[in-house]
C-alpha cells in the first residue's frame, strides 16, 4: 500500500512540473514575440529598397549602354556621309556594323549624280557650220500632213531611198494649229528648247544657269493646249507682248487649237517628236519633259552631246531595261497603260521580227529614256521622227516601244 501510494504521488508532481514547463513556454513566447516581429517589420522595407534599387540601376545602365550604342552607330554612319577628311578617314564600309545597316536600309544614300565633262564657258563654244544640201527641184520633197497610213504605206517607209514621201503624224485641218503670231516667230528660231504641258497637269519650270549667249541664241518654247492655258493663267503671271505672244519668264507659251487626240499623253508626243514640223526652221533642237527642269546652258548640252563627238542625234538609255519586252511587262504590270493594246502592240513587233536585246546587236539599248532628246534636224533625223511618231500614232503612246522598233528597221 504504501509503495503504492509513493508511485502515485511521484506521477502526479512529475505531471505537475510538465503543466509547468508548459505553462511557461507559451509566456516565453509572449516576451519574445513582439521583439521578434518588430525585427521583421524593419528588415521588410530594406529589402524593398535595395530591390527597387537594383532593378533601377539595370535600367539606369541599360539606358546607358543602348545610347553609347547608338552614338557610336551615328558616329560611325555620318563619319561615312562626312566631306570632313578627318571623319572620312575614319569610316570603315567594309564593316559588320555598316553592311548590317546598309541591308536594313538605315544608311543614307547620295544622290545618284553622273560628272558631266561639259565644257567650261558658253562664250567659248564655237558653234561649226552648217552646210545645207539644197536638192533640185525633181527630188524635192515636201513633208506631207497625212494620216491614215496603210500596212503597205508603213512597210515601204522603211525602205531608204534618196527621195521619200511619207506619212508624218500631221493631216490638213486635223488638228493642232498654231496662232498665226506664234508660227511668225517660230520662222526666226534657229536653235530651240522645246517642252510641253497639256491637259493642265504642272506650270512651266524656268531654266537656270542660261547664259547671255544662250538667251539671245535659244528660243524656248512651251507647246501647251488651251485647258493648260487656261490652268497656267490661274496659278502664275502670264504676260503679254505687243504682238500678241504670252510668256511666263524665258518660255514662249505656244498654243495649240484643237489637240488631234483625246490622250493627252498622245497628244505631248506630237510637239516631243514632230519638233521639225512645228518650228521647220530650226537647225538644233532640245526636247525636255514638262516636269522637269532644265539646269545647264543648252550651248554646253549641244556641245557635248552633238558637237564633240560629231553626232546628230542623242537620248539617254533607259535605267532599267534594255529590251523593248521587259519594259511592255513593266508598263503591264505598273499598269501604265491598257494591256490589251501593249500586248497587240508587242505581238506585232515580235510577227515582224524584231528580237529581245543582246550584246550581240549593234545598239547600246532598245530602250530610251525619252525624257530629254538632243538632235541635229538633219533629213535622217527628221525621216526617223517622222517613222517613230507613224508608230505611235498608229499603236499605242508608249514611244519607248516604239523607238527601238523603228531603229531595228533602219
Amino acid at each position: 500500500m504504501m509503495e503504492a501510494e509513493a508511485q502515485r504521488s511521484l506521477s502526479m508532481r512529475s505531471g505537475r512540473r510538465i503543466d509547468r514547463s508548459n505553462q511557461s513556454k507559451p509566456s516565453k513566447d509572449v516576451e519574445d514575440g513582439p521583439f521578434l516581429q518588430g525585427r521583421a517589420t524593419q528588415d521588410l522595407p530594406m529589402r524593398i529598397f535595395f530591390r527597387r534599387g537594383f532593378i533601377r540601376l539595370l535600367l539606369v545602365s541599360g539606358i546607358t549602354w543602348t545610347l553609347l550604342i547608338l552614338l557610336v552607330v551615328l558616329f560611325h554612319v555620318l563619319s561615312c556621309q562626312s566631306s570632313i577628311t578627318s571623319l572620312s578617314e575614319r569610316c570603315r564600309k567594309d564593316s559588320k556594323v555598316y553592311v548590317i545597316l546598309d541591308t536594313m536600309g538605315l544608311v543614307p544614300k547620295p544622290q545618284h549624280r553622273c560628272s558631266i565633262p561639259l565644257a567650261d564657258d558658253p562664250d567659248s563654244v564655237v558653234i561649226p557650220k552648217r552646210v545645207d544640201k539644197v536638192p533640185n527641184s525633181e527630188s524635192q520633197s515636201f513633208p506631207l500632213f497625212g494620216g491614215h497610213q496603210s500596212w503597205a504605206q508603213r512597210e515601204e517607209s522603211f525602205k531608204l531611198n534618196k527621195t521619200m514621201k511619207v506619212h508624218c503624224g500631221f493631216m490638213q485641218n486635223g488638228g493642232a494649229e498654231m496662232d498665226a503670231i506664234d508660227v511668225e516667230y517660230a520662222k526666226k528660231c534657229r536653235f530651240v528648247v522645246a517642252s510641253g504641258i497639256f491637259d493642265g497637269y504642272d506650270i512651266p519650270h524656268q531654266p537656270s544657269n542660261i547664259s547671255r549667249r544662250s538667251r539671245k541664241l535659244f528660243c524656248f518654247l512651251m507647246v501647251v493646249d488651251e485647258t493648260s492655258l487656261s490652268f497656267i493663267k490661274q496659278n502664275i503671271s502670264v504676260k503679254e507682248d505687243k504682238d500678241g505672244g504670252k510668256w511666263v519668264g524665258i518660255w514662249r507659251l505656244v498654243t495649240l487649237h484643237h489637240p488631234p487626240y483625246d490622250e493627252p499623253r498622245r497628244n505631248g508626243k506630237v510637239p516631243k517628236i514632230l519638233t521639225h514640223r512645228l518650228y521647220p526652221q530650226a537647225q538644233y533642237s532640245i526636247w525636255i519633259d514638262g516636269k522637269m527642269e532644265l539646269i545647264v546652258d543648252p550651248l554646253l548640252i549641244l556641245e557635248r552631246y552633238l558637237w564633240r563627238d560629231k553626232n546628230t542625234f542623242a537620248i539617254a538609255c533607259h535605267k532599267h531595261h534594255k529590251s523593248i519586252y521587259e519594259e511592255a511587262d513593266a508598263i503591264k504590270r505598273r499598269k501604265r497603260y491598257a494591256r490589251p493594246l501593249i500586248d497587240l502592240h508587242i505581238k506585232i513587233y515580235r510577227y515582224e521580227g524584231m528580237d529581245m536585246w543582246s550584246p550581240a546587236k549593234n545598239t547600246i539599248s532598245d530602250v530610251p529614256e525619252g525624257a530629254v532628246i538632243i538632235r541635229e534636224h538633219t533629213p535622217l533625223n527628221n525621216l526617223f521622227s517622222c517613222l517613230w511618231f507613224n508608230e505611235v500614232n498608229l499603236f499605242t503612246p508608249r514611244d519607248q516601244l516604239s523607238f527601238g522598233y523603228v531603229v531595228y528597221r533602219l
